[in-house]
């Protein structure tokens, strides 16, 4: 380091373009080794997922031990995952409150518990679990080089700030790997952490570690479900009207799903509390409730139904039925994303849709798919960015009103309950907060 100490070398970095340099070259390092090992742990997750939805279609009778697949998942985070239980809230509250270093042990258990709930019938998604992955092996790199300053070269030490932006392109390599977005995954790490504010420092190494990770995922030979939106109608006014309708049901859909998982995740506590149990009783409500409607669409990932609404009628409570099963076996203790099932719910809602609002089936379904995952994340940008990288940019205005009107009308919750608000919605949030506060206040008094 004395180069840079020397005139020259103070003189160089007074160019303010050269600072820039080692920044990048410094991300571009820790993104490419995050990215590698995100990717890869995205394509070992996603061959998992197919082998276990298969083996479970072809062998239907593995439902009904749904019970044991959950004790094992609750024994498993009891005995050795309580430190990592929190998934990816715990990711959250250690970007806004750091403590420890996430535990590698995150990324084994959550893979294990996935692959189970999945494999024995549960109904769960695969997004929070490439996104733990990704944190957890992303963080690793804040322990090794956590070190004092004569043992390591002065551009890959690491600060508190610096720890931040690792945890940031773990979520986006996890993300973007997982479901082929890269551009979505990179926004998704900067919007998801604080509601209503983004980290713009962050930006090139989260857009560096999605698109490595991405890239990996690919040389695995991962495919990603393909999806299409054949017709896309003019951008009219009454259409306009439409599409903004269609967000507030996506959008109170969303918030439907978040208080759901909320509610059956705080019953079971409540109820039961020895947790390796209370996957075994929500597994056996689950696996009777498949056995008495006599179909397995509600339960796994439901990827066959997402692709089924963009052309086929479908019936109009599949996507109450989703927030059902997937509310409640996340609430039971069984692992896995929400996500997935988010563009299930969301697909479907669209498709329903049809029945009163003129506009395509294809894109009512593209809309919600994205839509009810912005409402339920209160991540706009991102969910905009996904659906015109999955379903192309001809219906992207759709798609934007769609996902901006959910996250306005889904409320200031949602499934990460770790995420914190930085600026709220609207104007009107602070004034009727306030208004309410002062009610209460005022009642205290009078009593």
């Amino acid at each position: 380091m004395n180069f840079l100490r020397s005139k020259f070398g103070q003189f160089l970095l007074s160019i303010e373009q050269v600072p820039v340099l080692f920044f990048i070259t410094k991300w571009f390092v820790f993104s490419l080794l995050v990215g590698a090992l995100s990717g890869s742990a995205s394509a070992l997750l996603l061959h998992s997922l197919d082998w276990a939805t298969n083996w479970r279609e072809s062998h239907l009778w593995i439902i009904w031990l749904l019970p044991v697949g959950g004790f094992c998942i609750g024994w498993a985070y009891h005995y050795h995952g309580s430190s990592v239980v929190k998934g990816n809230n715990q990711l959250l509250e250690e970007f806004h409150k750091p403590k420890k270093i996430i535990p590698l042990r995150m990324a084994p258990l959550v893979l294990f518990g996935t692959v189970a709930t999945h494999f024995f019938g549960g109904s769960a998604g695969r997004e929070g679990t490439a996104v733990q992955m990704g944190g957890a092996l992303a963080d690793q790199f804040s322990h090794l080089l956590k070190l004092k300053k004569r043992h390591h070269h002065q551009l890959l030490r690491l600060n508190k700030d610096d720890r931040k932006i690792l945890l940031i392109i773990g979520i986006s390599a996890g993300f973007a790997s997982v479901f082929g977005t890269p551009l979505a995954g990179a926004v998704f790490a900067l919007e998801v952490l604080v509601l209503g504010k983004m980290r713009y420092d962050a930006l090139i190494p989260s857009l560096m570690a999605a698109v490595i990770a991405n890239y990996t995922c690919n040389l695995w030979n991962v495919g990603h479900t393909h999806y299409h939106i054949p017709v896309v109608p003019e951008m009219t006014v009454t259409n306009i009207i439409w599409a903004v309708i269609a967000g507030v049901f996506f959008g109170l859909t969303g918030m439907l799903f978040s208080k759901s998982t909320h509610f059956w995740g705080d019953l079971f506590k409540k109820k039961i509390s020895y947790a390796p149990l209370r996957p075994v009783i929500g597994g056996i409500f689950i696996a009777t409730a498949v056995h008495l409607i006599g179909t397995t669409k509600y339960i796994g990932l439901g990827v066959p139904t997402i692709v089924d609404a963009f052309s086929t009628d479908l019936n109009w409570y599949d996507f109450l039925l989703k927030v059902l099963f997937t509310s409640f076996t996340l609430g039971a203790g069984f692992k896995g994303g929400e996500v997935t099932p988010l563009f299930y719910i969301g697909a479907t809602l669209g498709n329903a849709l049809t029945l009163f609002i003129p506009l395509p089936m294809a894109l009512l379904a593209g809309m919600g798919f994205v839509a009810v995952f912005s409402g339920a994340t209160n991540t706009p940008i991102a969910c905009t960015l996904m659906g015109i990288e999955l379903f192309g940019a001809e219906g992207g205005v759709f798609i934007a009103i769609a996902c901006v009107t959910a996250y306005l009308f889904s409320g200031h919750t949602g499934i990460y309950s770790a995420q914190m608000i930085g600026a709220p919605k609207h104007a009107f949030y602070d004034r009727l907060k306030g208004s309410l506060l002062a009610e209460v206040k005022g009642g205290k008094k009078k009593n």
